[in-house]
Parts: structure tokens; C-alpha cells; sequence
């Protein structure tokens, strides 16, 4: 939380990911989750699969079939069924191992820039890891002491450790393909959209937005800078969230002396930028940009109020299923 010292100015950010460029770094993830007791609106176990934090496909218990998400992911199904189908297969297959345990996980692989890869398991509790799957060891690692115990009980079955293994690889088998269909979407250059918006805080003090949507690439440096300097205070860091068609969006904030308001810039850099893009408050913001802005961020909650729940409920699902199996022992 942003915290005032007196009146002093306080400062927020600079967010700089990656390089400035097509981000040769791709990831693909899958969240599962199965809930103990299901209904109309929420099914017993469901899967998303992101391809670089974008959604591009889901499945749940009551389709009990792939169901993509972009025009790509259609594509594929269509020219390459085999693939679909396999797939649809590897989700079936999941669902029946979660319909014996109640939990929930976050599955993913990444090809990294300079050619590696990688492969991650994550268990969640309260918005937070709880235990974690080192695929080169075989091991199990705990981010909470209450994980230990589970921690003890995975590692004693050497082929739960293994299969985890092959699932990972199987992973970037997954996300190579993917690439090669989604090659054009990937590529593609989209310029943000911004304006400085203002809220008053007090009578000596007011906050400041910067709003920048509709961009792609992820990659995006936006700063604040005051007489032509980046602002060197306090920072408050908001990560690049995406957006529901593919896109990214970012909000900057600066609380400042309202008597100051003239000293103090947006400067955002793109790749979709011939130029850096520099905005300061207008007394009448565009209105059009002003309601595709507010459409931008409550998509923007939305998407990460769902990924919250999803660790959330992993934990809460995980531990009653702890609990559980303690009484009966």
C-alpha cells in the first residue's frame, strides 16, 4: 500500500519487462482445480490452459472436452485432430487422478530466451505456494512448514515423483506446438493507448493516473517523471495484467502537491512506439478513452480475482483433505 511520508511527494514506478522487443521467452500453464461439492454453476473439477499468461482454452467436468478459447487454438483441432485429441485425452485423464484427491495445482513449462527450459508444479494455499516439484531432483519442495508432512508423504512414492516428471516434459512438447499455430498472434505489434486521469486525496494532496491499455507486447517501460526527470521517490510497483482480447494493460499512480500538477509527466515506451509517448492531466479527459480504460481494468480484476480464487481454494481444498485424512488415521 502506498504510504505517505507528511507532504512529500511519493512516486510510483517504473516497470520495465523484459527488452523492448518480441519477447522470445513463452510459457505454457494449466490450472486444475476439483471442488468437493459441485454444482450448476461451478463443476466438480475444471481446467484453464494459459499460453503466455492468455488464456487460450478450458475444461471442466460437465463438457468433458477441450473448449478453445481463440481462433488459433480452432485452427489446430482442425488441421491436426490427433493433437486435440490427445489433448482432451491428458485432462480426462487428470480429471480421474483429482476425482481421488481433493486438491488443486498450477502446471506449467517455459522455453526461455537463451534456449532452456523449465518445468513448474505448484501447490497453493491462502494466495500463497505451499509445496512445489523440482522435476531435475525428484524432490519436493516446501514454501510453508505445514507442507512437510506432505512433503514426507510424496517423496515415499517414487513413481508419483515420476510421473509428475513426464507430465512436465510432456508440457513443453505442448507449448512448441502451440507456437508454431499461434506464430502471427505472437508477433503481432499493438501500440498502447493512455491519458492521465486525477483524484483528489485532500485539499494539499491528489493522486495522479497514468492508464495505458491495449498494448502488445508484453514488454512496456512506463514511468513518472517530474521536470523531464524520472522521479526518484518511493515506488509502488503494479504488475502488467492482460487484458480479455490479448492485449496487456498497466496504471500508474502518483500522489504529488496539487500546486506541482504541471511538473509531472507520463512517459510510456513501447515497441509500438515510434516515439515515447509523453501524456499530463487534462482538465477534460476524453471520454471515449475514459470508458475503454474502465472497461480495460474490470476485465483486468476480473482475470486476477479468478486466479486468486483458484490458489485460494487449492489451499482451503488441500488442507480440509489433510485434515481429513488425519481422522481417519
Amino acid at each position: 500500500m502506498l504510504a505517505l511520508m507528511g507532504l512529500r511527494t511519493v512516486a510510483t514506478l517504473v516497470i520495465l519487462l523484459g527488452h523492448c522487443g518480441f519477447s522470445l521467452s513463452h510459457s505454457l500453464w494449466f490450472s486444475y482445480l476439483q471442488v468437493s461439492e459441485p454444482n450448476l454453476q461451478l463443476p466438480q473439477f475444471f481446467s484453464k490452459v494459459y499460453l503466455d499468461d492468455q488464456p487460450i482454452a478450458c475444461y471442466d467436468s460437465q463438457t468433458r472436452r477441450v473448449e478453445p478459447l481463440v481462433s488459433w487454438m480452432e485452427k489446430m483441432e482442425k488441421e491436426d485432430p490427433k493433437q486435440g485429441k490427445e489433448g482432451n485425452e491428458m485432462l480426462l485423464a487428470t480429471e480421474q487422478v483429482f476425482r481421488h484427491e481433493l486438491k488443486s495445482a498450477i502446471l506449467g513449462c517455459e522455453l526461455k530466451e537463451d534456449g532452456s527450459k523449465g518445468g513448474f508444479l505448484h501447490y497453493g494455499y491462502d494466495g500463497m505456494d505451499f509445496i512445489s516439484f523440482d522435476k531435475e531432483t525428484l524432490r519436493w519442495v516446501t514454501a510453508q512448514p505445514q507442507a512437510e508432512k506432505v512433503k514426507e508423504k510424496w517423496e515415499d512414492d517414487p513413481g508419483w515423483s515420476q510421473r509428475n516428471k513426464i507430465y512436465l516434459e510432456t508440457c513443453i512438447e505442448q507449448l512448441q506446438s502451440y507456437l508454431s499455430y499461434s506464430k502471427e498472434v505472437l508477433q503481432r505489434i499493438e501500440p498502447p493507448v493512455g491519458q492521465v486521469t486525477q483524484k483528489v486525496v485532500s485539499d494539499t494532496i491528489e493522486t495522479l493516473i497514468c492508464q495505458a491499455y491495449g498494448f502488445y507486447p508484453k514488454e512496456i517501460r512506463a514511468t513518472w517523471m517530474r521536470d523531464g526527470e524520472v522521479c526518484q521517490y518511493e515506488t509502488l510497483h503494479r504488475n502488467v495484467a492482460p487484458n480479455s482480447d490479448g492485449t496487456y494493460y498497466v496504471r500508474l499512480s502518483i500522489e504529488i502537491d496539487p500546486k506541482e500538477r504541471d511538473r509531472f509527466w507520463c512517459h510510456l515506451e513501447h515497441e509500438g512506439l515510434q516515439d515515447p509517448l509523453v501524456l499530463a492531466w487534462k482538465e477534460e479527459p476524453d471520454e471515449k478513452l475514459q470508458d475503454q480504460a474502465n472497461r480495460t481494468l474490470h476485465v483486468g480484476v476480473i482475470l486476477a480475482t479468478v486466479a486468486a480464487f483458484i490458489l485460494l481454494v487449492s489451499g482451503i481444498i488441500w488442507m480440509k483433505h489433510q485434515r481429513k485424512e488425519s481422522v481417519n488415521s
